[in-house]
């Protein structure tokens, strides 16, 4: 049975390139185009892992991943954070510092490297 990924991004295109990365190495891959709606497709989808975007204007990923983390039922779900954070780093209210403090599994800069994404989420399902 192939593990399932939830994708959340605010971005449509970055969502599709994620998740054809992610299909081409036989994953199922369930999105969510914004902070609130990946809580939610968490909640009832149970992924294996989840790819989480930062900077989203409902709810940014910060907050998404301490949600989750806090949660009893989904804090083993494995957390990769995409940040555009060091590119934005002038103007945006994110740090480096926020995202050290959410206890997500891994973090990557975007723009996203579809190999180092591909090998980021094969270490995440390794630990397990």
């Amino acid at each position: 049975m192939a593990k399932r990924i939830l994708v959340v991004d605010d971005d449509p295109d970055l969502v599709e390139a994620i998740s054809m990365i992610l299909k081409s190495k036989h994953y199922e891959v369930i999105v969510a185009y914004g902070g609130v709606e990946g809580l939610e497709k968490t909640k009832t989808e149970k992924p294996d892992l989840i790819v989480l975007d930062v900077m989203m204007p409902d709810k940014d990923g910060y907050t998404v991943c301490k949600e989750l983390k806090a949660d009893p039922v989904l804090c083993e779900i494995p957390v990769l954070l995409l940040t555009a954070v060091v590119s934005h780093i002038s103007t945006t209210r994110f740090s480096h510092q926020m995202g050290m403090e959410t206890e997500a599994d891994d973090y990557m800069d975007k723009p996203v490297e579809p190999v180092e994404l591909a090998k980021r989420v094969e270490a995440l399902f390794s630990r397990q």
